[in-house]
């Protein structure tokens, strides 16, 4: 008889029990492992970032201290369908930067190096094509890397496709570099009057009140604002740049005033924007906000290929 030996047991109880604690610590976080993906979730691909005087995403901040501020796209998981909101930096910022931002704005709006685009790390990753991309805005950092996906078809609201058309540089501008070759497939969001949430317009891409879109004017004509219900019942609520950052809506405030002035189409709309993004938070207190560049919002929810569910 061979002597009896605890190490293959052992062995099994240790790993049984670090699958228990990865998987608690996941779920606190609403996290899930790579190879189980949600039914409805969402990940975020962080393609840059660069670090800002707080003053210029929080009123009332410091001139001093820095902090993060993030180029991200938000892969959304449907059952079998996926879609991209916004596309971060892609594969041709480089020239397009050079070509369409002015140099006296380049001071004031970078971006970190390397850049990492979304389309790089689907690809890495093994994910098909992704076929539909909704830009949350047609700005430099959020419409960068449309190109990277030229089988997809690219949605934005209908009052945005005017400045698509007629593009322009700037920080807050339309870059021709980015949203003028035939090869884009755009097709205009056309919002239903169906209230959501105190909107009163909205389209259910679905048709099922897991991601709805609302419009959000102000920062740009056709601002567009998506709510994500994830398979845990929790709420999202992705608000593109009607703010930098949430304590920017807490306060009530979109943007120091001389970002504004550069960004914002409409400064007055905008911050009619913010007071129904706030007036939202209020009404469904467990609603979680996360403004497009909020880096301490991504950090606590994860990177990509993590899901939040």
């Amino acid at each position: 008889m061979k002597p009896f030996s605890i190490a293959k047991p052992l062995a099994i109880a240790t790993w049984v029990a670090a699958q228990l604690f990865t998987g608690f610590v996941l779920a606190q976080n609403g996290l899930t492992a790579t190879d189980s993906r949600p039914r409805v979730g969402f990940s975020i691909l962080k393609t840059s970032k660069v670090s800002v005087a707080e003053r210029l995403l929080v009123p009332g901040g410091s001139y001093v201290q820095k902090i993060d501020t993030n180029f991200s796209a938000f892969l959304i998981k449907h059952n079998q369908d996926y879609l991209l909101f916004d596309t971060g930096l892609g594969t041709q910022i480089d020239a397009q930067y050079e070509q369409d931002m002015p140099y006296w704005q380049r001071p004031f709006f970078k971006f970190d190096k390397p850049v990492v685009p979304a389309r790089k790390q689907l690809d890495d990753a093994g994910y098909a094509p992704i076929q539909t991309v909704i830009v949350s805005h047609s700005h430099w950092d959020h419409a960068g890397g449309v190109l990277d996906f030229p089988e997809a078809t690219t949605f934005a609201a209908q009052e945005e496709m005017a400045t698509i058309v007629q593009p322009h540089p700037g920080a807050g501008g339309t870059w021709a570099s980015q949203v003028s070759q035939a090869s884009i497939r755009w097709k205009p969001i056309v919002f239903l009057p169906v209230a959501y949430k105190g909107y009163a317009r909205s389209l259910d891409w679905f048709n099922d009140g897991s991601v709805v879109l609302v419009p959000m004017p102000g920062h740009t004509a056709g601002s567009v604002g998506m709510f994500v219900t994830v398979d845990s019942g929790k709420t999202y609520f992705f608000i593109g740049d009607v703010a930098w950052k949430t304590a920017a809506v807490d306060a009530g405030a979109a943007k120091f005033w001389a970002a504004s002035v550069i960004v914002d189409r409409d400064r007055e709309q905008t911050q009619r924007s913010v007071e129904q993004v706030r007036a939202v938070t209020q009404k469904y207190p467990d609603l979680v906000v996360a403004p497009a560049h909020d880096a301490a919002v991504q950090d606590a929810l994860g990177y990509f290929p993590n899901w939040v569910r």
